[in-house]
């Protein structure tokens, strides 16, 4: 299933009937959290007065149960009691908290600065894991900390004393001699506090002796770099930021020239699609298994590329409109600066206050009672907010745009499969008692639909559903579709790669950046200025863009489009007309002064400019 999506068709406001108080399931998973759910230690309440924290109590989220509960009901096919359901809970929650418990004890193992709060990759294993189980697969990640480097006594081979924010055990490796380059014990970047990212490790036993486990080399490791430590941001800006994916020459390649980039992981399907600082984007490539690297990206992460091997995307069979494409070569060495979730205070809704008031005062005892008013949730780069861990049921009047992680759990009113749709799409209306919601379930295979179908086959109108990992957004009306791109009004113009503003040209006919107050005669790159007529279904709006935005609505590059004849110019901007489109748009009078004025016809002024733009699929 690739995605799925809610639209809102009717909301209620029924103060009376909040909680289904005649579902006995839904009781039960309220005592459970009761039983779970224990007030914060004063360590936390200090820690959360410092953050700006939650003013909940410390238990698992509403939706984590209610899953946990079907799985148990699921394995137990003969039947379950309340004790076994609360057994199994209460070992589940146990086995999850095991790893806070010793992050607690080894904070001093790992540097203040390394105590950031990024999300956990997938497939992540503790060291307190390994050392526990004597056991390692190939495919596992490890997110580490080095405590230490250091030769083998009387060899040239190089050790790493590792950690973890989650252990109290630590592991030693054997260094890869491809990262022996890193390593200076005293000015190398692989030294003590570094984090790093390894993959593909296998684990070595003795039957005795000290510090007997050990992890053999592995060639997939990664270092993380942080562009607030000063001698990160330097190597960053020094190795990194003087090559860009235009500058990239075929013929200097075949020449032994090499390259370092600078690349926003910005797309991971079949292949990885990087995008640099200049808005060009280029495939990533991995073969057999150096797959197991892509368990390190995620996307928004940067991505340091150090002499990648360049190909021609022809030779390596793959479709893409670029000449040229990435692979991970024997010489390549990859730098990862992660995408740090940040966290957002979201205020409880109105339906969690009166669902607080009515059930939790009767199922929680004074010592366990409290009285949330926010909690504090991660949130993307997009500003989508992620639910997954909100602590309450999320009701149908809960739901707005840009939420994503949400479950619901309500009664079929419809189901349906849709026709006439590109991908195998089902619709489904759940209701609760604060409204309804039109669910869509978009599956990219088959297979996958097939599953659904044999699995949810006898699910129709009247039957009660639970329901995760739903994104909310908003319907169609809140969408615009581009109207018309005449040929006459795509116009390019040279900017300045290290700013992306638009040059000019000096008296004496040199290239002028007047943000930079520099020439940048061998710096510039082109790019779009373009006016576009834009529709949604109560009115039509010309606005002018360019740049990066351009380029996001023509769905092309500069060089790409001016490539082509005239003619199949103007006929590839016909092909664009009534593609969709979600954009932010700005009144900018200033803008038009500067940039606009070469589009304007008459007294035909253009007030508005598209500052963003993000095509639907």
């Amino acid at each position: 299933m690739s995605s799925t999506s809610l639209q809102p068709i009717h909301y209620e406001d029924d103060n009376s009937a909040i909680v289904d108080g005649d579902d006995a399931f839904l009781g039960f998973i309220e005592h459970a959290r009761s039983v779970l759910s224990s007030p914060p230690s004063p360590s936390e309440e200090e820690d959360q007065g410092t953050n700006g924290g939650d003013e909940v109590a410390r238990g698992p989220c509403w939706s984590w149960i209610v899953s946990r509960v079907l799985k148990t009901c699921v394995a137990y096919s003969s039947g379950v009691t309340s004790a076994i359901l609360l057994s199994d809970l209460f070992q589940a929650w146990n086995e999850q908290n095991k790893s806070m418990t010793s992050k607690r004890r080894s904070d001093h193992l790992i540097p203040s600065r390394n105590r950031h709060r990024r999300a956990r990759l997938p497939n992540t294993v503790t060291m307190d894991s390994i050392h526990e189980k004597s056991f390692l697969s190939t495919n596992s990640v490890l997110e580490a900390v080095v405590l230490d480097v250091f030769l083998l006594p009387g060899t040239d081979i190089y050790m790493l004393n590792l950690g973890d924010l989650w252990s109290s055990n630590t592991i030693e490796i054997y260094l890869h001699r491809r990262y022996y380059n890193l390593v200076d014990l005293d000015h190398g970047i692989l030294k003590k506090g570094r984090e790093i990212f390894l993959t593909g490790c296998c684990l070595r036993t003795a039957a005795e002796g000290p510090g007997h486990t050990r992890l053999l080399p592995t060639e997939y490791m990664v270092v993380l770099l942080d562009e607030d430590q000063d001698d990160d941001a330097m190597l960053l800006g020094a190795q990194f930021c003087s090559d860009s994916f235009s500058s990239i020459s075929l013929d200097a390649v075949q020449n032994g020239a090499s390259y370092s980039f600078y690349a926003r992981h910005d797309h991971f399907r079949k292949q990885i699609t990087l995008i640099d600082n200049d808005g060009f984007k280029l495939k990533f490539l991995l073969w057999g298994e150096q797959v197991l690297l892509a368990n390190f990206f995620s996307i928004g992460s940067m991505l340091a590329l150090d002499r990648p091997y360049i190909a021609n995307a022809v030779d390596c069979s793959i479709e893409t409109s670029e000449e040229i494409c990435l692979e991970y070569g024997s010489a390549t060495q990859l730098y990862i600066v992660p995408f740090v979730q940040h966290k957002e205070q979201v205020m409880l809704a109105s339906t969690q206050s009166r669902y607080q008031g009515s059930l939790l005062a009767s199922s929680l005892d004074q010592t366990q009672s409290c009285k949330p008013s926010q909690v504090s949730l991660p949130c993307d780069s997009q500003g989508s907010i992620n639910f997954s861990n909100y602590p309450f049921r999320i009701f149908v009047a809960d739901l707005h745009n840009k939420m994503t992680g949400i479950s619901l759990y309500g009664v079929v009113t419809n189901i349906y499969r849709e026709r006439h749709t590109n991908d195998t799409t089902f619709s489904l209306t759940i209701e609760d008692t604060t409204g309804a919601i039109a669910v869509k379930l978009h599956f990219i295979r088959s297979w996958i639909c097939l599953l659904f179908v044999r699995s949810f086959g006898r699910l129709g109108s009247g039957h009660t559903i639970f329901i995760s990992g739903l994104t909310c957004s908003m319907t169609k009306t809140n969408r615009v579709r581009l109207d018309q791109v005449e040929h006459h009004h795509v116009t390019a113009r040279f900017t300045h790669a290290t700013c992306g503003n638009f040059v000019g040209e000096g008296s004496d006919g040199s290239v002028l950046c007047d943000f930079c107050r520099c020439t940048c005669h061998s710096e510039t790159v082109r790019s779009f200025h373009l006016k576009v007529t834009i529709a949604d279904e109560s009115a039509k709006l010309t606005a002018w863009c360019s740049c990066q935005t351009a380029a996001e609505i023509l769905q092309i590059s500069p060089d790409e489009f001016y490539a082509l004849p005239e003619d199949e110019q103007a006929m590839y901007l016909y092909t664009l007309e009534n593609e969709r489109y979600m954009v932010a748009i700005v009144n900018c009078k200033k803008g038009v002064d500067e940039l606009g004025s070469s589009l304007n016809q008459g007294n035909d002024l253009i007030t508005w400019e598209i500052a963003r733009a993000m095509k639907c699929e």
